[in-house]
């Protein structure tokens, strides 16, 4: 699902600002299973997968171009595919994932970068170069409005988000069906609007 946003839309709404920090997922996702009472839920809200690609890209690709080489300058993100796998580990049953895009226009680059400076955040890995050269970073710029640049000159940002909910176990919970118990076949489904015609007749 993709909407358009404004910036300030977006800050407005204070998406998800720390779980996407955290060095060690298992283990979290093990200590907030660990504190919650039989039958508590588990409700999250996470940046994962595709958020900030275009900035991402444009800076590694001017990089290569200008230096010879590039150092990651956008935290990496969560996979949606390896969540799911994570809160299982965790110990969470019934769990729905869900994900979200949101994405933002901004005049260029340099406002993108500004913004999440204002947001907190800015890339914080151990390896990244402590700085950018000015050649590089309007390089970066000028490949950001040619690869993504919209119509009216503005370029986008990609924000994806992950909502999740995971339940720990208790004995009153509901139980899948034993396997092979159904009486009715998803091949059926499609007959369905032909039976209930029939059953106003």
């Amino acid at each position: 699902m993709k909407k358009q946003h404004c910036c300030e839309e977006l800050l407005v709404r204070k998406p998800p600002r720390s779980l996407h920090w955290v060095n060690d997922l298992p283990k979290a996702f093990k200590e907030i299973h660990q504190v919650l009472k039989p039958d508590g839920v588990f409700i999250g809200a996470m940046f994962g997968g595709d958020t900030l690609y275009e900035l991402r890209c444009s800076l590694q690709l001017a990089e290569l171009e200008r230096e010879g080489g590039f150092s990651p300058h956008v935290s990496p993100f969560t996979a949606v595919a390896d969540l799911g796998h994570l809160l299982s580990r965790a110990g969470f049953n019934t769990l729905t994932v869900d994900t979200d895009e949101i994405q933002v226009n901004y005049p260029g680059l340099f406002e993108v970068m500004e913004d999440l400076q204002g947001m907190g955040e800015s890339n914080c890995s151990w390896n990244r170069k402590p700085l950018l050269h000015r050649e590089t970073m309007l390089a970066a710029a000028a490949i950001y409005q040619e690869m993504y640049g919209n119509s009216n000159g503005s370029v986008p940002a990609t924000f994806q988000i992950y909502y999740m909910i995971g339940w720990k176990y208790h004995e009153s919970q509901a139980k899948p069906a034993q396997r092979g118990s159904a009486t009715v076949s998803f091949g059926d489904l499609a007959k369905i609007e032909g039976l209930l015609k029939r059953g106003k007749k």
